[in-house]
């Protein structure tokens, strides 16, 4: 909402919220249409300044909410104009061999994460944004900078940790770069030839930055992003402490910012989907005590949201399941539902 001079009201303007006089009578109920004759009425009453709703208050669901309200605007903005900015320095590197200057990059970030006024809030917007078309592995890299950034917060690092996990998210999908979009975004499964070959973006990232004034890290995030702490992965199918423990976060802050990001054959997950995706995977393939901390941090940002479940009962998150996050309890007017016991449910849309 926004606070209106009476002198400014215009036809058409909704009342945000009830009107009072000084004499504490009700002049006006929250939603009344402005009109010629409530202006005058207003002016009688010596009211001078009224709320009214903004369009991201008559919004039906919170996407369309976060989507219309100036906070997201700015940071929609400001987002669009820092990736421009990134994807500049990638190609001059990438073509014309200009050697990538890491404090550019760490005031693209700052630049993109000052409009936002937390962590959570920053995750909110980016689950918010809309891809564009041609820019996905550009955005994917950038998102996963932000991504990263928070995620290294709420563990605590350091801040040159903190730093060297950012660019790591700038750096550690620049091998996609030299495969085809086709191949990268293709939305229906790889086969077998294809998957061998995006497995060779790792490789083709590590050439690239194996001669660069980089962070050892930064360089094995590369190579060792899909390595997995069960020996799982590729390149090389590493194990446990063989991994770098950069690449080990990155790995996590990948999986989130590709499950969070909207795609040709899919929406965007939820919170919840995310965490249940990770819980099926199996917490093994991560650094489980990494992942667990990340888990529970993004399944408490949820707490008190207004959701609908997969069979279209809505209701609102009430606690938290910590040995099951991906399944809270939630209460539906007055029908408390935990949803560890109800596997066959689950959250579908935060509304």
């Amino acid at each position: 909402m926004k606070s209106v001079a009476r002198m400014a009201l215009e036809n058409g303007m909704i009342i945000g919220e009830d009107v009072y006089s000084y004499q504490n009578v009700l002049v006006a109920k929250e939603n009344t249409v402005v009109d010629k004759q409530l202006i005058s009425k207003l002016s009688r009453y010596s009211i001078m300044c009224v709320s009214i709703k903004e369009p991201a208050d008559m919004a039906a669901t919170r996407y369309e909410r976060i989507r219309l309200s100036s906070s997201f605007k700015t940071f929609e903005a400001a987002y669009d104009n820092n990736l421009k900015a990134y994807k500049y320095m990638i190609d001059d590197f990438l073509w014309n061999k200009t050697p990538v200057n890491p404090s550019f990059l760490l005031q693209i970030h700052d630049n993109i994460r000052k409009c936002t006024g937390s962590g959570e809030q920053l995750l909110d917007m980016l689950y918010h944004l809309l891809p564009g078309e041609h820019n996905l592995t550009y955005e994917h890299c950038l998102n996963a900078a932000l991504i990263g950034n928070v995620f290294g917060t709420w563990l605590s690092l350091s801040e040159d940790d903190l730093k060297t996990l950012t660019l790591c998210g700038f750096f550690y999908d620049i091998g996609k770069f030299k495969l085809p979009d086709h191949l990268i975004w293709k939305p229906d499964k790889l086969n077998d030839f294809e998957y061998n070959w995006m497995k060779t973006h790792t490789t083709l990232g590590y050439e690239l930055l194996k001669n660069q004034d980089l962070n050892d890290s930064i360089k094995k995030c590369t190579l060792y992003h899909h390595e997995r702490c069960d020996g799982t992965g590729y390149p090389q199918k590493l194990k446990g402490e063989e991994i770098d423990r950069f690449s080990k976060y990155i790995a996590i802050v990948d999986a989130y910012a590709a499950m969070t990001s909207a795609r040709a054959h899919r929406s965007s997950l939820t919170p919840f989907q995310v965490i249940g995706n990770f819980e099926e995977q199996g917490v093994e393939k991560y650094d489980a005590i990494v992942l667990k901390l990340i888990l529970k941090k993004i399944a408490y940002t949820q707490m008190g949201r207004h959701i609908r479940l997969s069979d279209g009962t809505e209701a609102d998150i009430m606690l938290i399941n910590e040995d099951k996050l991906a399944s809270p309890v939630v209460k539906s007017g007055e029908t408390v539902i935990d949803l560890k016991v109800h596997p066959e449910l689950e959250i579908s849309v935060i509304l």
